[in-house]
């Protein structure tokens, strides 16, 4: 009997000091809540600094308002240009001003749960979502053709929009896009993976030090040049535009790896340019290859010393090829060898 009393007592003594430790781990956990917690910035804030006289908001359903900029002639070609994860319709401003002063109207919009935009009554963020509201927004300005070009996550989505709309398009810009199907036994990218962990979930939608930003934005780029404080402001800040965090770590719960879409790609004769940083270091310039494979009307532009975001590290040397494949009516058929361009030098 003194045994058994002896063991319950040990037992009892393991579960209360489990308890202990866990009230104590949870306190903790709360406590950097309290002290490293992010608040949202007021949409009106945000808008006043962020928008420009070019900016609309236009409601496309019932409480899905989009954040669009229409610029340039209207009468010009139509241009319409996707950002990547976490970006805005900003990545694209150097590219804007440069085509609009050659007479080109461009399209750019802050996709939901990114920029001015914020999150949307459904909740859903996929790639097929992006596609949706990339249908209704060309379909509200009554684009009938038009060039469609997109940066990293933006450019999965102006891929997927060519796999399913291809007589809309005259051109397709891929600017190192996402895409290239993981292997099947890969697991999802840690950002992803912690989206679907209740309490790592819950961080990540509240606590958003303008450090992480900082340090992220400069592991994107290779031309540290830019990231300016300005810079890291713009990027920190739109993802403190209400919902913006808590939407993004739906996105990411949402990641569904292959969507089978990218099987789909040979059968896609738009002309195509494929725009890669040869020193990315989030989508390799491999990808680029593995692209070229799959688009048989597809040229490859390799920017030299550029990172992720070529239209902002060096808007002029990452547009003169976009330029060359709006201005030719018709891309003649690839010559063997000139496949690959590489493009060396400083911006």
């Amino acid at each position: 009997m003194a045994r058994s009393s002896l063991k319950e007592r040990k037992r009892r003594s393991f579960w209360r000091g489990l308890g202990y430790g866990l009230a104590v781990v949870t306190g903790l956990i709360a406590l950097l809540w309290v002290v490293f917690a992010t608040p949202d910035i007021p949409v009106e804030r945000l808008r006043a600094k962020y928008a420009s006289a070019a900016s609309q908001f236009v409601e496309l359903s019932p409480g899905t308002i989009i954040h669009v900029r229409d610029e340039g002639p209207r009468e010009g070609f139509p241009v319409v240009l996707v950002h990547g994860s976490n970006g805005s319709l900003h990545n694209w401003e150097p590219w804007v001003e440069r085509l609009t002063a050659r007479g080109y109207r461009v399209v750019t919009l802050d996709l939901p749960a990114h920029g001015l935009s914020g999150p949307t009554p459904q909740g859903l963020y996929t790639n097929a979502a992006y596609v949706g509201i990339v249908e209704q927004l060309v379909d509200r300005l009554r684009l009938q053709r038009f060039a469609l070009g997109g940066n990293s996550m933006g450019g999965g989505v102006a891929w997927r929009y060519a796999v399913a709309h291809p007589d809309r398009l005259a051109a397709l810009i891929l600017v190192d896009a996402s895409g290239q199907p993981m292997p099947k036994d890969s697991p999802p990218p840690l950002g992803f993976r912690l989206a679907r962990i209740p309490v790592a979930r819950d961080l990540l939608a509240t606590v958003t030090p303008r450090s992480l930003i900082e340090q992220s934005f400069k592991q994107s780029v290779s031309n540290q040049s830019i990231a300016t404080p300005a810079m890291i402001d713009r990027y920190w800040e739109l993802l403190l535009y209400p919902g913006n965090r808590r939407a993004t770590v739906q996105r990411f719960g949402q990641f569904e790896g292959d969507d089978g879409e990218a099987a789909k790609l040979p059968g896609v004769s738009v002309p195509t340019l494929i725009l890669w940083g040869a020193e990315d270091r989030l989508i390799p310039v491999s990808v680029a290859g593995w692209f070229s494979r799959q688009l048989p009307n597809a040229r490859v532009t390799i920017l030299d010393g550029i990172g992720h975001i070529p239209m902002e590290e060096a808007p002029d040397r990452s547009l003169a090829p976009v330029l060359t494949l709006l201005e030719t009516a018709k891309i003649p058929p690839l010559g063997a060898g000139d496949a690959f361009v590489r493009v060396g030098g400083v911006n």
